[in-house]
């Protein structure tokens, strides 16, 4: 397990506390809906931290050509009909560029800078000319908006139990996962990013944003930074 990062249920957990089984349960939101409305039809995508695939299936079944990374072989396990490469998303480097990089999950969030720099700097070499950076970010209240909980209409409640602070501006988010037959739990660590902070970040790995998806702010579409100050 990562640091401060750890899972409680039946089945595979993940480095990063993940439990294989739950996420195989998970429906899929709208997530699909949003990136294929924001890239053009058939673009090859490079999805980053695909799980099982939850998004990487409805992706191929919108005619999209998906490459799927994760860096547990379990979740790959779970993932049918697209490319796959295991690794750590911070170090990747494929040798080649998409139309589209996927980063979902809040995973630009990551506890740790370096390893948000390096997701970022990962987006940013694999971006073909011309083409996007999907990112999803947290809900504004996400960190302070606790207890809370939901209950899908699938049958199952998912819990944001607590947010702790644990230092240099890191939360420990403990969630819970209540299913008839079956609980898991997930505790890992998360950095809350205002709009300008994440807007930073980006600036750092030469990319901005281009528009923001949603009216909530949580999905963004980024593009190089340099390529966008060459056509101003």
């Amino acid at each position: 397990m990562r640091e401060g990062y750890e899972g409680t249920g039946p089945g595979a957990i993940t480095p990063d506390g993940c439990a294989v089984e739950l996420y195989s349960r998970l429906p899929v939101g709208d997530e699909p809906d949003i990136i294929a409305a924001a890239v053009p039809a058939g673009a090859r995508i490079l999805e980053l931290g695909c799980g099982v695939g939850r998004m990487t299936h409805a992706l191929l079944d919108r005619g999209f050509d998906v490459t799927a990374v994760d860096e547990s072989a379990e979740m790959l396990e779970r993932v049918r009909g697209a490319r796959t490469i295991r690794g750590p998303i911070e170090r990747l480097d494929v040798g080649e560029t998409f139309d589209v990089v996927l980063l979902a999950s809040f995973l630009v969030h990551a506890g740790d800078v370096e390893v948000r720099r390096g997701m970022l700097r990962t987006c940013a070499r694999h971006l073909a000319e011309g083409g996007c950076v999907l990112i999803q970010r947290e809900g504004e209240n996400y960190h302070t908006d606790v207890p809370r909980e939901r209950v899908d209409p699938s049958g199952f409640t998912v819990r944001i139990v607590s947010a702790d602070p644990v230092g240099d501006g890191v939360d420990s988010v403990h969630a819970e996962y209540l299913f008839p037959d079956a609980t898991w739990t997930q505790t890992f660590r998360a950095r809350p990013l205002t709009r300008e902070q994440f807007e930073e970040a980006l600036a750092e790995a030469d990319l901005t944003v281009d528009r923001y998806l949603t009216d909530d702010g949580m999905w963004v579409r980024a593009v190089r930074k340099s390529s966008r100050t060459a056509m101003s």
